[in-house]
Parts: C-alpha cells; structure tokens; sequence
C-alpha cells in the first residue's frame, strides 16, 4: 500500500458519493454497501502486484517490439497536439483493451480471474477496483504497450491516464446519467450496467472500456433504450474476501478437475 493509492481513494470517495446521492439509480443502495471494505482492500493492495506484473511485461515489449519502431515516426507522433495525441490514445488503447477483454470472457482459463470482477452484485464507484491483479495486469498491458511504443508524449499519457481512470469509476458508479446520442460512442454507465447484468440477453456484450462504438462495430453492443438491469453478479460462488478472491481462478480449476473425475468425465 502506498500513499498516493490512499489519497488517490479519498478524492474519488469526495467527488463519486455525492454524485451516486445526487442522481442515483438505485436509492436504497447503501454507501457501505455489501463487500464495500474488501473493494477497499483491492483499492489499497492490488496496485503493487498490478504495477510488479505490468511493468514486466513493457519491458519486455519495450525490449523487443520497441526496436521495431523507427525514431522519426516517435517524433512524429509526439509532436502532434496533445488533444489529437489523447484521442488517438483513446481509440488505440480501448481496441487493446476490447481484445483482452473479450478473449477474458471466452478463454474458459482467463474467465476464472475476471470472473472476480463480474462477481459485484451491487455497482457503485468503489467496484472498478474489484480485479484480479493478473486480469488487470494483462488487459492494461493490452492496452498501453501498443501507444507507448509509438512514442505519444508524456503529458498527454498523463491526461488520458486520469481521463480514464475517472471514467472507470463512473461507468460502474451507482447513477442514472444520460448521455443522449453520445452513448452510442462513448460507453456509458448504463452501456457498462449492461456487461454486468446477470441477465441472458446481456451475456457477453459491451466489451469496450471507453467507445461504445468499438462494440456497435464489432456486433457485441447490448442498450436496450432507456432499460437498466434487474441484477448483477455471476450465478458460480465467488469468495468475498480479498485473499480468497486471489486464489478463486485455482480453486476454480482444481474443483472442475475434482468434478469431472467425480462424474468420470
């Protein structure tokens, strides 16, 4: 745990509670709600085992891949305006971002980590924070290693670094907030409400972090026009505390086992 994951975690607390009572989608959700206190403890903890395995896994990109990159095509895209780099950002890092995250939810094996996070029953900002350190660390590696490469500057990483992060904690944030026609490009919290809604209909869809567009694209888009989910979560048991959320993936794997040799499959 360090300082800045703490002070990171007040402000948030400060800016998204009055906004869930300002124009909360559900007003007898509770602020303490159910498991509030362990999505702290991810708050806190997981950022040191995320930041060990991201970290890895650029430098190994950086290493290899970044030698592919030619220097003046570095420079080029660095000295574009920053507000064209940041949205240039966006669009590259949420197609990163909506291959992980669809091949977690159809690679039976990567399912078990992020099954962690589909595991919320009750949304609010606070369950953004609610991932296994290795779906996180793998999906932003998706993300980031591909604009990093090209060389985009440092202070417009640093915009879309907060941009997204408090866009993440909206689109799970316990609100109704319409985004008219913009929702069908930008995700909103009812577009990310959906990919969590333990409802059929809404089963593998709205894959993208930032651009509802990617999945209008791609045909993985749920909005059923103004609808919200009845309920969240996942029908399969998932721990609630943080220790055992960790080892869920491989007790998951060594229960499967046990069935099937139960079964005789």
């Amino acid at each position: 745990m360090d300082i800045f994951n703490v002070k990171g975690l007040l402000v948030a607390f400060l800016i998204f509670v009055p906004l869930e009572r300002l124009l909360a989608l559900r007003r007898d959700q509770k602020i303490l709600r159910r498991h509030f206190f362990t999505d702290v403890t991810y708050a806190l903890l997981n950022g040191v085992l995320i930041r060990g395995g991201l970290t890895f896994m650029m430098a190994g990109a950086m290493a290899t891949l970044g030698r592919l990159v030619p220097v003046r095509l570095e420079a080029a895209v660095a000295g574009q305006p920053v507000w064209l780099q940041v949205i240039e950002i966006i669009v590259i890092a949420d197609l990163g971002f909506y291959g992980a995250h669809r091949a977690f939810h159809t690679v039976p094996f990567l399912w078990r980590f992020h099954a962690v996070h589909h595991s919320i029953e009750e949304l609010d900002w606070l369950a953004a924070h609610r991932v296994h350190p290795f779906d996180q660390a793998l999906t932003k590696a998706a993300s980031l290693i591909p604009f990093l490469l090209l060389g985009y500057s440092g202070v417009a990483v640093g915009v879309f670094a907060l941009v997204y992060q408090a866009h993440a904690f909206l689109l799970h944030s316990n609100v109704r907030l319409d985004f008219g026609p913009l929702k069908w490009v930008l995700a909103s919290p009812q577009f990310h409400h959906w990919h969590h809604a333990n409802e059929r209909a809404a089963y593998d869809k709205n894959f993208a972090g930032q651009l509802s567009l990617l999945d209008a694209m791609f045909g993985t888009l749920h909005l059923p026009g103004r609808d919200v989910p009845a309920r969240y979560g996942i029908d399969e048991p998932v721990s609630g505390n943080y220790f055992a959320h960790l080892m869920h993936p491989f007790m998951l794997g060594k229960k499967a086992e046990a069935d099937a040799v139960g079964t005789g499959a």
